[in-house]
């Protein structure tokens, strides 16, 4: 069993040798442990301490790419590299590395195909007042659109088991926390949490400019990933409040028409009719969109298989290599 130790870095010389001395060397059940750095296009020392402390496998972006794009290059690479489990940490050593352990018990014991690690927020001292607030309800908008039991969506501490690393699909250029639980609760898959411990605040966030901005950034992530794993419902809802509307000021025009003054409000018919013709266009729209969303799930299932015969799990024929039978028994 082979554990890959993952970290996004971008400027990181300041934290990142802290953060890599507290990781483990050893955990029960895992035979290896590697670790991996995302280069994000940092202009300053963050790769050569990588190198130096003995990283075994460095990915580099020539440019900024972004947290998300980061996270997926790292899955890809530790994947090539016969990962079965993947562990997903911070740079700023914001997440305490011998909880590690706790990530990855749940997929050794083949309880879950995704862990997430739940802080204390409440009781994070760097946390302002309204962080914890927006932290809460965010996770709240996660679990409901998700239908799982998240209580810490936007945690970065995390661990996919070798079957989940391989159905990973980020669309947004943000983060890949919140679409990421979206994705496995709609698709079905096994995602639990378990708590954690933090560690001192080394430096603030890189990912939250502003409590506007990070806001805004997770209600459109959010916002996108359910039209994207639920559009019908979304469209729905939208067509249904155009035509409740449409029909309600139907309904006024009728009272005013019966009572003989029906001719003073013609611009109500007409906003009533609008109103009802945008309502069922909406509707045709999620149509649609649902049977888009349809293709992209096949579209995903074919994805899925291409990945296994790229690392070969699978033969031509696609039949599974005797080679990966405890690959296998992962992933069932």
């Amino acid at each position: 069993m082979k554990l890959i130790i993952q970290i996004p870095c971008y400027n990181e010389a300041e934290t990142l040798e802290i953060a890599l001395n507290d990781l483990p060397r050893h955990i029960d059940g895992i035979d290896e442990i590697e670790y991996l750095i995302i280069n994000d296009g940092s202009d300053d020392d963050t790769e050569y301490i990588a190198k130096e402390w003995g990283v075994h496998h460095i990915v580099r972006f020539k440019r900024n790419l972004g947290l998300a794009k980061g996270f997926l290059a790292g899955i890809d690479k530790a994947l090539r590299e016969g990962a079965d489990i993947i562990v997903n940490t911070d740079a700023d050593n914001q997440y305490c590395g011998e909880d590690i352990e706790k990530l990855v018990r749940p997929i050794l014991q083949r309880k879950a195909d995704i862990v997430i690690g739940e802080r204390p927020i409440d009781e994070i001292e760097s946390f302002s007042w309204i962080k914890k607030k927006l932290q809460r309800f965010g996770s709240r908008i996660v679990r409901t659109a998700s239908k799982t039991n998240i209580p810490d969506a936007p945690s970065g501490f995390r661990a996919y088991s070798r079957k989940a690393a391989m159905r990973m699909n980020v669309h947004n250029e943000y983060t890949y926390t919140l679409e990421t639980i979206v994705q496995a609760g709609r698709n079905k898959m096994a995602i639990t949490s378990v708590p954690i411990r933090t560690n001192p605040q080394l430096r603030e966030s890189k990912l939250m400019n502003s409590i506007f901005s990070y806001v805004k950034k997770s209600m459109l992530t959010i916002v996108r990933a359910v039209i994207m794993y639920r559009p019908l419902m979304f469209f729905i809802m939208v067509a249904m409040f155009f035509i409740l509307v449409g029909v309600a000021i139907g309904v006024r025009f009728m009272i005013f028409y019966f009572q003989g003054s029906g001719s003073g409000h013609i611009q109500s018919l007409i906003l009533a009719t609008m109103m009802i013709v945008i309502g069922c266009q909406t509707f045709v729209t999620g149509l649609q969109a649902d049977i888009i969303s349809a293709n992209r799930k096949l579209l995903e299932d074919i994805q899925f298989r291409v990945k296994k015969l790229e690392l070969g799990l699978l033969d031509a024929k696609g039949t599974m290599r005797k080679a990966d039978q405890e690959t296998k028994e992962v992933e069932e």
